[in-house]
């Protein structure tokens, strides 16, 4: 595998991808989309039929709510890069195994390392896991955390709103949070450059995801 220096050299990989069996059944793989020097990434679970029908993140009718969501924070999709932890569809849309999630990390890694973003939001409980393996979706969801030097803000899928509509409004304030999110994250990462030393606790579970202070 050739050196992948860009997002469209991730995305020819992708397509061309034969490690793991998801690329039997494909119609097209999903690489994700999204401007280079995006702000926020987002990451959601694996594509479903409509996503491989036509190759793109979030198109079906969970991708709908979120270009609904994106306005809320005065932002569209040609603002946020969009990924997800496999780059194609399980059949059946079921949950993507362990190994399909393994084979897929090398080129989500890289897309993370070259938008390189101020924010990462996880959509559900799989993109949440890769960061916070430990945490249930219901705890964690709209709470910013440090992992590592990314801040994460998991949040439910857009999905689970479409199976159960009592849970649209929690997304919906999620989301809205996230402007504020990005400032926060704006202000820490200033204190670390060590011009603002706020912390009395640097030697303790620096492993540990760590919860911003605002939320």
């Amino acid at each position: 595998m050739s050196d992948m220096n860009s997002i469209e050299e991730i995305a020819r990989q992708v397509h061309s991808c034969t490690d793991c069996p998801l690329s039997n059944s494909r119609t097209n793989a999903v690489p994700g989309e999204g401007p280079t020097d995006a702000e926020i990434l987002l990451i959601g679970e694996g594509p479903g039929y409509h996503e491989d029908r036509q190759g793109r993140p979030f198109v079906g009718p969970a991708g709908k709510f979120l270009e609904q969501l994106l306005p809320s924070i005065r932002l569209g999709r040609e603002d946020v890069f969009i990924a997800n932890m496999v780059k194609c569809r399980p059949s059946n849309n079921r949950d993507p195994l362990p190994a399909e999630i393994a084979a897929c990390s090398k080129y989500l890694d890289r897309q993370i390392e070259l938008v390189n973003p101020k924010l990462v939001v996880t959509l559900g409980r799989f993109s949440m896991a890769r960061f916070f393996p430990k945490e249930s979706i219901s705890r964690a969801r709209g709470k910013a955390r440090k992992a590592g030097n990314l801040t994460v803000y998991p949040i439910m899928h857009p999905a689970a709103a479409l199976h159960r509509q009592e849970l649209r409004k929690a997304i919906e304030d999620d989301f809205k949070a996230i402007p504020e999110v990005l400032k926060l994250a704006a202000s820490q990462a200033v204190e670390e450059t060590g011009d603002i030393q706020s912390s009395d606790h640097s030697d303790s579970t620096t492993q540990q995801p760590q919860q911003l202070s605002m939320f």
